[in-house]
């Protein structure tokens, strides 16, 4: 059965299906949440791994350069992210939403199995790395239409009051996944196989234990309710669903999600992902220090997600945005500055988590934000493709940005960079409008 939100079902040929229990409805949420967790784990285990694989997919020689070739075909996988939203997106607005979700799992577990079983260079030649590039393109797809596509899930299976609690999970699990990547490989590393093992055969491990998570996940979803039910005999958008020439006539929301977005993202990449070697490379702790302090802040930021979801519902969306965007602002250079000196764990711990906590206004509700811009015909599509290129230019590029300047001996110049980036979208979130009270959601 699909209700309206705001209007009969027989008037609107995309009636929102929420579900008529509680229990039923948190079911939709975990198992859209689930998929998103094995996807950004599959995601994540290739960068992890790549100190263990790169000799098997490239001739034997420098590390450096196997390093370089792997971190190639990584960017590669992230360039592929916008089409994936694209495709993904369309493929959403026009098929339905459990539908595209499960096609995105299956397209992850078969780059996961392709890289699982594919012989090394030795054994093929050439066509190895040619495998490998052809595997991380289907992830790229598949990673690069899966944030559209949950996205716009999580935010329609909710009810308006509890909606930024609800969507805050898709955070949750894409921190989750990197956590499981490192717990993995750490297993692996200190418990079951020795060095030579893990370069030998062990690394393909992690790849086969993401393909058969992501069956499992892919049959899962298959179970779950639709978010929209699309009447195709009255639907008056049937043509244009899921199309870029829709999209074209929604500017204002296009580029409403990539400001929103480019100091959101270069701000997540940056205290995440890129901490890790700022505190090798900047600071001296040991790779096994950073390791902890990383993973320290990552579990504490994942658990805190929830809280500022259900704070948006309280509060709305707009405070929240304006509160990462000033605070990230004023306190981006100090936090960089004092981290760039300390010795002392703790501290080190204290400082990132700051700024976790100053970004988790972001990250929380930056899903549910996106999707309440769009109508239902366009709203994967919406989300997904111009978030892809935001996270694709500023997201994919702010580690590399970041070690240039220090190559180039100015590596407080990032500093300013990223605090440049969280004012662009400063200007966004003071001039839009609160999504919750404007929402195209209720409007189906």
């Amino acid at each position: 059965m699909s209700l309206s939100c705001t209007k009969p079902a027989t008037m609107n040929a995309n009636t929102i299906s929420n579900p008529q229990t509680t229990q039923s409805r948190v079911w939709s949420i975990v198992g859209g949440s689930l998929g998103n967790l094995v996807e950004w784990y599959d995601w994540y285990v290739y960068s992890a791994f790549s100190l263990y694989f790169a000799g098997s997919f490239f001739p034997k020689g420098n590390l450096t350069v196997q390093l370089l070739n792997t971190a190639g075909i990584f960017a590669i996988g992230f360039l592929m992210r916008p089409i994936g939203g694209w495709l993904m997106g369309t493929f959403a607005d026009k098929r339905g939403r459990k539908t595209a979700l499960t096609f995105s799992v299956l397209l992850m577990s078969a780059g996961s199995l392709i890289i699982a079983i594919t012989p090394n260079y030795k054994q093929i030649g050439i066509a190895a790395p040619i495998l490998l590039v052809l595997a991380r393109i289907i992830q790229g797809l598949s990673v690069g239409g899966e944030y559209g596509t949950s996205a716009t899930y999580l935010s329609e299976m909710a009810t308006k009051k509890d909606r930024g609690f609800y969507s805050s999970f898709q955070y949750v699990t894409l921190i989750m996944g990197q956590l499981l990547a490192l717990a993995v490989l750490i297993l692996l590393q200190r418990v079951f196989l020795t060095e030579a093992q893990l370069h030998s055969w062990g690394w393909r491990i992690p790849f086969g234990i993401g393909a058969a998570l992501a069956i499992i996940v892919m049959y899962l979803r298959r179970s779950l309710q639709e978010s929209v039910t699309l009447d195709k005999k009255e639907d008056k958008h049937k043509n244009a669903r899921g199309s870029l020439r829709a999209l074209a006539n929604h500017p204002r929301a296009v580029f409403t999600v990539i400001g929103l977005t480019i100091g959101g993202t270069v701000a997540f990449y940056t205290f995440t992902t890129y901490m890790q070697k700022f505190l090798v490379n900047t600071n001296g702790f040991s790779k096994n220090e950073a390791t902890l302090i990383s993973s320290l802040t990552l579990i504490v930021f994942m658990l805190i997600q929830p809280l500022y979801g259900y704070v948006s519902d309280r509060i709305g969306r707009k405070p929240m945005l304006k509160t990462f965007g000033i605070l990230g602002t004023l306190t981006t250079v100090p936090i960089f500055t004092y981290l760039s000196v300390t010795h002392n764990f703790w501290v080190a711990f204290g400082l990132i988590m700051l700024a976790l906590l100053i970004v988790s206004n972001y990250t929380a509700i930056n899903a549910v934000v996106k999707a309440e811009l769009f109508p239902a015909h366009i709203r994967a599509l919406g989300v997904g493709f111009p978030y892809a290129i935001a996270v694709s230019v500023f997201g994919g590029s702010a580690e590399y940005i970041a070690l240039l300047f220090k190559e180039a001996g100015h590596e407080n110049w990032f500093f300013w960079y990223v605090t440049g980036c969280i004012m662009i979208s400063l200007v966004i979130y003071v001039t839009m409008n609160d999504t919750q009270k404007h929402s195209k959601i209720e409007e189906e």
